[in-house]
């Protein structure tokens, strides 16, 4: 090596050198500043909740009108489906949820889905009125229904407000540890004069460190977010069960979804009643649990039940 270019690159790592420790030491005195200032833990906890609720519910209220922007769908007329009204009117009088509007659309698959806020609407994909009995029917809008009841979608959204907020924290309580053995690591590969080998020091081993913890926490709380999904859709499942009495017709009624559904869904498919259950890791990371185990567990209760047995009444356009 020249000693014009050595003495570049102990020149260059000096200064790098500086200005990390110049600029390590200008954030210890901000956070020591901060830290003298700072609020009570109470008001602290009490402030990013605050923040992360608010920011999640104008997310789920923005998301939610956008989504129904989207759809070029139309509301049912109760003249031209009295059946399948009479169906909903009997659902309402039992559970604990407002009105929705009953839409009709063209959707990627045949399907259905709760849409809440301001103008909740249960969005049913006019291929259903075809494919499924009144009884089938029946049932998906209890499952719909019971997601509205117990409002899911919100809850979820506001979850994954709060739990990415927190990710957030702990990665801005990172950022200076990650920018120091950075900059600290590149400075002595440069003083040593090997500036390409500056990520084998211990230095970068300790920045990798600490953005696999931060990126292994984002993993873990959106696996929890997706776990949570999964366990509120059988509980939707229970629920439209115990209103209809009837475990059986919504099982049908999945089985009937799923062998018409195709995997090419879009940004739809976090909505819809099914889940993608090819591989373990796809079931991983799905809003919905495997067709096929709810099904079983569907039929299972039905047996435990003396449930009528798996027929279906023929399916009409609207009811």
């Amino acid at each position: 090596m020249g000693v014009g270019r050595r003495a570049l690159l102990v020149g260059l790592g000096l200064s790098s050198l500086v200005a990390c420790l110049l600029t390590a030491w200008v954030g210890y005195r901000l956070l020591v500043a901060l830290w003298r200032v700072r609020p009570s833990p109470a008001v602290t906890a009490a402030t990013v909740v605050g923040t992360a609720f608010l920011f999640g519910l104008v997310s789920y209220w923005a998301g939610t009108a956008q989504l129904k922007r989207s759809l070029d769908a139309v509301e049912l007329p109760p003249s031209r489906a009295p059946g399948t009204y009479q169906r909903l009117e009997r659902l309402l009088s039992v559970m604990d949820v407002q009105r929705p509007q009953l839409l009709i659309a063209r959707l990627p698959v045949p399907n259905a889905f709760a849409v809440g806020g301001p103008g909740a609407a249960i969005v049913v994909d006019r291929r259903l009125f075809g494919y499924l009995s009144g009884d089938e029917l029946e049932a998906l809008l209890a499952h719909e229904l019971a997601h509205l009841e117990s409002r899911d979608a919100l809850v979820q959204t506001l979850a994954y407000s709060l739990t990415h907020t927190l990710v957030g924290l702990v990665s801005l309580a990172v950022l200076p540890l990650v920018l120091l053995t950075g900059g600290v690591a590149r400075a002595v590969a440069l003083l040593r004069g090997t500036p390409d080998e500056w990520s084998r020091s211990w230095f970068a081993r300790t920045q990798r460190s600490a953005l696999y913890l931060v990126g292994l926490l984002g993993v873990a709380v959106t696996l929890l977010v997706l776990a949570y999904s999964r366990r509120r859709e059988w509980a939707a499942d229970d629920r439209a069960v115990e209103v209809t009495g009837n475990p059986l017709a919504l099982a049908r009624a999945l089985r009937k979804i799923e062998r018409a559904a195709t995997p090419e869904l879009g940004p739809l498919t976090p909505l819809y009643v099914h889940g993608d259950d090819e591989n373990p890791l796809s079931q991983l990371l799905s809003t919905h649990p495997p067709v096929d185990d709810r099904i079983e567990r569907l039929r299972e209760r039905a047996t435990r039940e003396s449930t009528p047995r798996w027929t279906s009444d023929p399916p009409s356009r609207y009811r």
